[in-house]
């Protein structure tokens, strides 16, 4: 039998050591030696070149001296302009201070003007109630116009926003959905509520220090309430003088006063009311009638 042929035994060949890589000798090289030397080397050959810094030319030079100085002259004509005008300017706005605190004054005083002569028309027509001939007649009409102070049992309404109130309604906010996430009182609310009071019973009414007379508005500007165009916040507070009690039973079970209560339940509308022994109501600033006279009986010859 032949036998198998013998391989050859395998020799481990020993590795050797690798060389350093390009890339490591290049960085290595970076970052022993500085890019000066490289600088400087560059600066050399330029230099050498006559490739200079400056002008070599006098026509160069000179142009180069000519936008220096005008440079200079821009920059000290601004400067002395700046300073020229900041003394201008500074008397301009005092001037200016000094005319707005003059219009201010003269505003001032004819607004003390107006309300002087408002007292005195007002007192003036107090004065002209009293001499009408029935003092019992007078007062009366003095009551019923708002033109004098009034005392006596009545009416305590507190009307107030609800509690998680928000802007909202668009010109009329009751027929929209949205009003429910709003809870403002509204001007035709307050006009809902006087106007009950009136039918009542009531014989004098305030707003929030505001006395009502017959020829009284309540309207809206936005989202506030006007008086005669005077502005209330809220909490709105209405004082009526009648027969206490009996005027808050009839005021709350009037339409109006129904009217309310639903406010109340459905959009958080916060309303209180009481009785009170003595109430003390305002006279109207002024009274002014334009149209209706006093009826006179003519005498027969």
């Amino acid at each position: 039998m032949c036998g198998m042929p013998q391989q050859p035994p395998i020799r481990s060949t020993p590795t050797r050591p690798s060389r350093p890589d390009a890339s490591m000798s290049l960085l290595t090289n970076v970052m022993d030696h500085s890019l000066d030397d490289g600088y400087a080397e560059a600066a050399d050959r330029k230099k050498a070149a006559g490739e200079g810094g400056l002008p070599k030319t006098l026509r160069a030079r000179l142009g180069l001296a000519l936008g220096l100085v005008l440079a200079a002259l821009v920059v000290t004509v601004g400067a002395a302009q700046a300073r020229v005008a900041a003394p201008v300017v500074a008397k301009e706005r005092e001037e200016l201070i000094d005319r707005i605190d003059r219009e201010t004054g003269t505003a001032d005083k004819l607004e003390e003007s107006v309300d002087q002569l408002r007292d005195d028309v007002t007192t003036r027509q107090r004065e002209a109630l009293k001499h009408t001939g029935d003092s019992g007649q007078a007062d009366l009409v003095g009551i019923l116009s708002g033109a004098v102070e009034v005392h006596g049992p009545g009416v305590k309404l507190v009307v107030n926003d609800a509690k998680e109130a928000s802007t909202g309604g668009d010109g009329n906010p009751r027929e929209t959905s949205g009003f429910s996430d709003t809870g403002r009182v509204r001007d035709r609310d307050m006009q809902r509520v006087v106007n009950g009071l009136w039918e009542s019973g009531a014989e004098a009414i305030s707003i929030n220090g505001q006395r009502l007379t017959a020829l009284s508005a309540i309207r809206a500007a936005g989202d506030a309430i006007l008086v005669d165009n005077k502005p209330l916040v809220p909490p709105y507070t209405v004082l009526a003088v009648g027969d206490g009690q009996r005027l808050s039973t009839r005021f709350q079970d009037s339409a109006d006063g129904l009217y309310l209560h639903a406010l109340q339940e459905n959009y958080g509308i916060r309303t209180a009311i009481s009785a009170e022994d003595d109430l003390r109501l305002p006279a109207a600033p002024s009274v002014i009638v334009r149209t209706a006279e006093p009826r006179t009986e003519k005498g027969t010859s």
